[in-house]
């Protein structure tokens, strides 16, 4: 590009008297001294095109007294050559006060095209460059686009990147802009090491960060591309890692990343500094504030005396003691946490002081970047407003709140300062992102067989912050649909609606003689007491009734030739006709199913109407994959609201999870649960069914009593009351890279189920229909009693002992076992293998 210079008349007098040669540059401006004092009358244009004459008049203005003098023709000419719409701009003197603008346009550029790209789309690197189809031709724009594409590609961890651009001459001053692209081969992180780490190991601190190595299955996702700012993120991520555990010194040095030629890749290497690790030796509270008591704020503490120093507890107790004075009145009261160190113990002090603030108010808080969620959703986060007293702990908080919506991609806050002192704004930046999901999922497992899922969801429904789901089952032994919506602020309260319709359809396996359908609907309320206690209160009213074949139900003397065969199997027929029954109903004379299952038969459709809650404790570090922490379900229902049945049904389910040695983790699950009778009878369907959902190594249904006639098909009866009682230990394979996902396990299990309390007999009503029998087939045709069960409910401990391979794959989460039982009841329906899993594609 040719640009013009200009040079000032008193240096070239200056060099015209020293009687310098002077070679013109391109576009400069000569004049003579007397043509300087010349007044400019009018102003010529030439060479413009597309460029109107009186756009390019208009850039050179008349200084002071309206007259257009030699600053200001400079001024013009600069302006001129920074629009970027002309190659070249000269100006010359012409007489009678002429002064000649000559221009020679930069030209159009007719479509922009991009070749050789594959990975990255079209659209949008046509979005990402500044040139434009029918904008100006600029070479320092296009210079500048190279440099953005090539960065486009890097982010997304190709280095090895060529961009070329090629300027192709079309008639009519026009030109075609060809971006040609290399896009060269991925190029990942090929390891991650850590130097100077001695409390954790290399492998368990690689489940810190987020960055991830190269390894076969990197396709599925982007963690291991290499990004400069994901790097210097994971070195807060290890800080704050060795703050939670009580390192209070630690430093993460540096984060050194080197690219290695040969492999391809980068090699990220994280210098820490570990220092002592820390407990707490003493917690005291102060107050500077008048009539404030600080000992009051002990409650609100997460601090304790003895345990390892945790930065993340003290800062929860320092927001949770800032909220509580907020309450009491001391709207600008100020929680600052102290802690002095006693190096030779290896303690600290923790001291909270409570101080009073700056007296400042919020005055506006704008949002920036919520181009589809509603003001309001983003609003109700915040437990302040304008015009409140500004509190830090609560814009924290707030904060924490729009991350976990999970409709951001990042969510900062921040503060500028208002129209006065005393007043701040602030300012919400979010960038948001996809909120739906569309999946078609398929899995296989021992109890279920083949599964396949089509569901999609939105947790972000019109910008409104509701969630929809619907979803279709269709499987082996399982089928059904679900439809799910929640109002995550009822009446613009803290309080989740949430309604449920759903349709489930269990056919007959190998476990059970007989199916289930059930039809349902369920609205729930959920409230969260504290970040780690949630309650939530639920009514369900469901349709239910069961399903049988009819050689299982006739009620026929003739034996029976093609009988239910569970594996193992209840009983081998030996081709000769059985005994018939002895009441006179036929009730197991060739291979019926179980008295109550044929009493649920012939009851048909049951509504069952029942209100129950949860109440849920959660300290996990991690849901998905949790290494430490506690996690308690406590859940009771009452059905007898209305509907067929009625009980009280308590369940509990505790599991703690605690890291020991060497990236081991160990896992004690406790359950227990209890149905008790109010009024009916107790259903067959409403008891607990138990296997290796309790005690692995058994087959589903195949713990506690169980139906023992050797005509019928042994069903299991389920009990009233069950516990249960687990130890795993969970390790990685070391020997494989950690973004594998696979564990190993070894676990003990130990539980029992008994206490059958449901039917054992029923009368028959009339001769036309027996209960439990097909009224074409009955045989003998008569009234009377049915009756004959004969079950085991023996008060057995069943335990167990196996290993297992859990594998969080890109596919779901799949988990395999083996287990050995060591001791069970005598009719107890053993399976030593237990697969189960699911994906998503």
């Amino acid at each position: 590009m040719k640009f013009g210079l200009r040079l000032r008349g008193g240096l070239l007098a200056t060099l015209i008297l020293f009687g310098a040669p002077v070679v013109a540059p391109v576009g400069a401006v000569f004049v003579s001294s007397s043509a300087l004092a010349q007044t400019v009358q009018s102003i010529t244009v030439q060479g413009n095109r597309r460029v109107e004459v009186e756009t390019i008049r208009s850039y050179f203005k008349p200084g002071p007294g309206g007259r257009l003098d030699q600053a200001a023709i400079d001024d013009g000419l600069k302006a001129l050559i920074e629009t970027g719409l002309f190659q070249d701009v000269r100006i010359n003197r012409g007489s009678g006060g002429q002064l000649i603008v000559s221009v020679v346009e930069n030209p159009v550029i007719g479509r922009i095209a991009f070749e050789g790209n594959k990975k990255i789309k079209d659209e949008q690197l046509t979005a990402e460059v500044q040139s434009k189809a029918r904008g100006t031709f600029s070479r320092a724009m296009v210079q500048s686009d190279t440099l953005r594409i090539a960065e486009i590609y890097r982010r997304s961890g190709r280095y090895d990147v060529r961009v070329t651009p090629e300027i192709i001459e079309q008639p009519n001053n026009r030109v075609d802009l060809i971006f040609t692209i290399e896009e060269g081969v991925k190029t990942g992180v090929k390891s991650i090491e850590f130097v100077g780490n001695n409390a954790f190991s290399s492998y368990r601190l690689r489940d810190v960060i987020k960055t991830r190595e190269t390894n076969l299955l990197s396709f599925l996702g982007s963690g291991d591309v290499y990004d400069p700012d994901r790097v210097e993120a994971d070195r807060d991520l290890i800080r704050r890692f060795y703050l939670k555990n009580g390192f209070a010194d630690v430093q993460v040095v540096a984060a050194l990343t080197e690219y290695d030629p040969e492999k391809k890749g980068f090699n990220v290497t994280f210098k820490i500094e570990e220092g002592a690790q820390y407990r707490v030796g003493s917690v005291d509270f102060r107050s500077s504030i008048p009539n404030f008591d600080p000992s009051s704020m002990r409650g609100y503490s997460r601090v304790n005396v003895g345990s390892l120093y945790n930065v993340e507890s003290v800062e929860k107790s320092v927001e949770e003691m800032q909220i509580e004075a907020s309450r009491r009145g001391y709207a600008f009261a100020v929680v600052r946490p102290g802690g002095d160190r006693n190096f030779e113990a290896h303690t600290v002090s923790v001291v909270f002081n409570i101080d009073e603030g700056p007296r400042t108010y919020i005055e506006r808080i704008n949002l920036r970047g919520n181009t589809r969620t509603r003001d309001y959703v983003i609003r109700r986060e915040f437990d302040i407003s304008e015009g409140d007293a500004y509190n830090r702990a609560l814009v924290d908080r707030a904060e924490r709140r729009l991350k976990n919506l999970d409709y951001f991609k990042n969510v900062k806050i921040t503060t500028e300062p208002g129209s006065s002192s005393d007043r701040v704004i602030l300012i919400v930046d979010m960038e948001e992102k996809s909120t739906g999901d569309f999946s078609v999922s398929g899995g296989y497992s021992t109890t279920d067989g083949a599964l396949a899922e089509v569901s999609i969801a939105e947790r972000n429904l019109l910008g409104r912050g509701l969630f929809a789901k619907a979803s279709v089952t269709y499987g082996q032994y399982a089928r059904g649909y679900s439809l799910s919506f929640v109002e995550p602020y009822l009446l613009d309260y803290r309080v989740a609606l949430g309604l449920d319709l759903y349709q489930r359809e269990q056919k007959s396996n190998s476990y059970i003689s007989y199916g289930t359908k059930t039809l349902g609907f369920s609205p729930r309320l959920g409230f969260s007491l504290r970040e780690d206690l949630a309650l939530q209160l639920r009514y369900s009213v469901y349709r239910q009734e069961i399903t049988l074949p009819s050689y299982l139900a006739n009620c026929n003397n003739d034996p029976l030739s093609s009988a239910f065969n569970p594996s193992p199997a209840y009983s081998a027929l030996t081709g000769t006709p059985l005994a018939a029954s002895t009441n006179g109903l036929g009730c197991y004379n060739d291979g019926e199913a179980s008295l109550p299952v044929r009493k649920e038969l012939a009851n048909g459709k049951t509504l069952t109407s029942a209100l129950g809650y949860t109440l849920t404790y959660n300290t996990l570090d991690n849901n998905k994959n949790p290494t430490d922490g506690l996690l308690v379900d406590f859940r009771q229902d009452f059905a007898g609201v209305g509907g067929d049945v009625s009980y009280l049904k308590s369940v509990v389910d505790a599991k703690y999870y605690t890291p020991l040695v060497s990236d081991i983790v160990g896992l004690v699950r406790v359950q227990g649960g209890m149905l008790n009778k109010i009024g009916s009878d107790l259903r067959m369907l409403d008891h607990f069914q138990m296997g290796p959902n309790l005690v692995r190594g058994f087959a589903p249904n195949g713990i506690g009593p169980r139906d023992l006639n050797p005509f019928g098909t042994q069903d299991a009866l389920g009990g009233t009351k069950y516990w249960g009682a687990s130890f795993e230990l969970q390790m990685p394979f070391w020997f494989l890279p950690k973004e594998v996902g696979l564990k190993g396990a070894v676990y003990a299990d130990a539980g029992g189920l008994y206490d059958y309390r449901g039917p054992t007999s029923w009368t028959a009503t009339n001769e036309v229909n027996t209960p439990g029998c097909i009224p074409s087939t009955i045989n003998p045709s008569s009234t009377g009693t049915c009756t004959g069960l004969v079950y085991d409910d023996s008060k057995v401990v069943r335990s167990s002992v196996g290993v297992g391979v859990i594998w969080q794959s890109p596919f779901g989460p799949l988990r395999f076992d083996y287990a050995v039982p060591l001791s069970k009841g005598k009719y107890d329906r053993t399976q030593e293998f237990r697969f189960g899993g699911g994906t998503t594609f």
